[in-house]
């Protein structure tokens, strides 16, 4: 893959007083990961200034994505107007214990100049594993002729570990097959995934273990909307769960509904900005625009009949419960993978919303309606010494390889302060 577009040389900045700069051009593989997808880079193909944390990772990142872009669009990069594809990854070879890849996830504002560090993406976390076997960051000796390898992944945002199971076919990554997942239109070769201790610990992430506040239901005062039962959990990601019908819901709606309303959209950051208060996360609202990636909002009924965004008919006695998410201040089309593993978590603990929801038995799995359809996911929770901890989420998901070669940006993101 050959042109006239110069590649990146580290060190070398172009010359700012030239009228237009040229292009620069970066190793990438866009990659769909579950119910999301991402540009992927390796840390050693970034230029020197942006294998760091700062400005000019930011501005690439940015750049690639087509942020920010007033008209929400991001026609000139390669997201796709949604948060779902608003997304970019950076991996590199783990210098941890028994892990084999380090994984840093970037959430990318559509609208503003903001790259979100604050959390995972739990659906690329899917195309983590298989990216890793593809560039050599796993030992040649582990990968079978056919069969499954176990890949170790550290999840740099919030410090877990997270294991991948990825199908291996004569040698080389399987990404077809005929796992289905609702939201994504073909299947493919279905991975695996471990979240490991996936709750926050005491003193991270705002400090308060797994439920910030020390309870599994607290009564959430929100201005202008009232006092709500609220459910603020910190396991996958730190989540606020509410009623529907105590925000005028059923719990079967699809995006149109959500994301057509101005009203509902300013409601529903207003119940995540109180509740991140709550959580610890923040110490004041202003700071909630900051912190856009974290925490989800979800609301959660029981069970009953809908129509998902496909037109498939998803029937109550097919389900447990009934959730719909917020991801960056609009409905999810689907499910966010870290989303899925807070369900799963808090399903499995009597006197959550979630576990109310779902009926209020105890239970080590969950299956779930969303907009799209259904997922199932596990997790293992127990309390020991009046604090509720979990072991690690068990979900699939599946990945493939979109396209490859080189992102092309202009090289004055190398100048970014």
């Amino acid at each position: 893959m050959s042109g006239t577009v110069p590649d990146i040389v580290p060190d070398t900045v172009p010359d700012t007083k030239m009228k237009n700069l040229p292009q620069i051009k970066i190793p990438a593989t866009y990659m769909r990961g579950g119910t999301s997808k991402g540009v992927f880079f390796k840390l050693s193909d970034l230029p020197a200034a942006a294998q760091q944390p700062g400005a000019v990772r930011d501005a690439i990142l940015l750049r690639t994505i087509g942020s920010p872009d007033p008209y929400g669009k991001q026609i000139d990069g390669m997201g796709n107007g949604s948060s779902s594809t608003s997304k970019s990854v950076i991996l590199s070879k783990s210098t941890r214990p028994d892990h084999d890849v380090d994984y840093l996830f970037g959430q990318v504002a559509i609208d503003k100049a903001f790259v979100d560090w604050s959390g995972n993406c739990g659906n690329l976390s899917a195309a983590v594993g298989p990216f890793a076997v593809r560039n050599s960051f796993v030992d040649s000796s582990r990968i079978p002729e056919n069969g499954t390898v176990t890949v170790r992944i550290w999840q740099v945002n919030i410090g877990k570990t997270i294991i991948a199971h990825v199908p291996i076919t004569n040698g080389e990554v399987q990404e077809t097959g005929d796992f289905e997942l609702d939201g994504v239109t073909f299947p493919a070769a279905e991975v695996q995934l471990e979240f490991m201790d996936p709750a926050a610990e005491e003193g991270e992430d705002g400090g308060g273990a797994m439920f910030p506040t020390g309870n599994v239901l607290d009564t959430l005062d929100v201005p202008g909307v009232g006092r709500l039962q609220a459910t603020m959990i910190t396991a996958g990601i730190p989540t606020i769960f509410v009623n529907a019908k105590d925000i005028g819901y059923t719990g079967c709606e699809l995006q149109d509904h959500i994301n057509n309303d101005t009203k509902a959209l300013a409601m529903f950051e207003t119940i995540r900005a109180h509740g991140a208060i709550r959580m610890g996360l923040i110490k004041d609202i202003a700071e909630a625009t900051t912190r856009q990636h974290t925490p989800k909002v979800a609301f959660v009924a029981p069970p009953q009949d809908y129509v998902a965004s496909s037109g498939k008919m998803v029937r109550a006695g097919e389900i447990d419960v009934l959730v719909r998410a917020l991801s960056m201040g609009k409905l999810h089309h689907a499910m966010m993978g870290t989303a899925s593993v807070a369900i799963g978590t808090a399903a499995a603990i009597p006197g959550t919303l979630v576990n109310l929801a779902a009926g209020g038995t105890a239970r080590e799995a969950v299956r779930f309606g969303h907009p799209s359809g259904t997922l199932r996911v596990g997790a293992q929770a127990k309390q020991s010494n009046g604090q509720w901890t979990v072991t690690k989420a068990i979900m699939s998901r599946s990945a493939r390889i979109l396209m490859e070669g080189w992102v092309h940006i202009p090289a004055e993101v190398l100048q970014a302060k």
